[in-house]
């Protein structure tokens, strides 16, 4: 087990990870729906090279360093990883939320190589106003919260595992 110095360190990563990932999103939401309502083809372009760079440098690896952080956390607090339901939906949230943001960089990628491309056409701008960026930004903010109310609020449930290592600690 850890010290307690550590686990608050390791907590104080986790929720940077997280509120960083949350805030980031939200840049990237404003973002998405500057590319999908503006009518400036320079504006379009920059949002879609700045979203593929932001998903990359910073929404990946906070989406990373919070899952990862979140496990270590469950592994060395009394919660535990599959103790109680809520850690269980949190986690389950969150590897959703990555492994969509993960495969969704993909498609933003050739968005953004799209973007900067001359002759820049109506077809392109069309693409480019695809709603997917809008529509995933919001989902996964939603996700997010979500999960900051499961954190915050701990609602009741206990698993069959977590039942048995209360009875068991009753027991010693």
């Amino acid at each position: 087990m850890l010290t307690a110095s550590a686990r608050r360190a390791l907590l104080t990563v986790h929720v940077l990870a997280s509120a960083g990932w949350a805030g980031a999103v939200l840049v990237y939401l404003a973002l998405g729906i500057a590319a999908v309502t503006s009518t400036d083809t320079t504006l379009v372009r920059a949002a879609y090279v700045v979203m593929d760079w932001a998903a990359s440098f910073v929404l990946v690896p906070l989406a990373i360093a919070s899952l990862a952080t979140g496990i270590v956390q469950s592994l060395v607090t009394k919660w535990g990883l599959v103790r109680h339901y809520w850690v269980i939906f949190k986690l389950v949230i969150t590897v959703v939320a990555t492994a969509v943001l993960v495969a969704y960089t993909g498609t933003l990628h050739v968005f953004a190589e799209i973007a900067p491309e001359a002759p820049f056409t109506g077809h392109h701008l069309a693409l480019l106003r695809s709603p997917s960026v809008v529509v995933h930004s919001t989902g996964a903010l939603l996700l997010l919260f979500a999960a900051t109310l499961l954190a915050i609020y701990k609602p009741a449930g206990v698993t069959r595992r977590g039942h048995r290592s209360r009875q068991r600690a009753r027991v010693t």
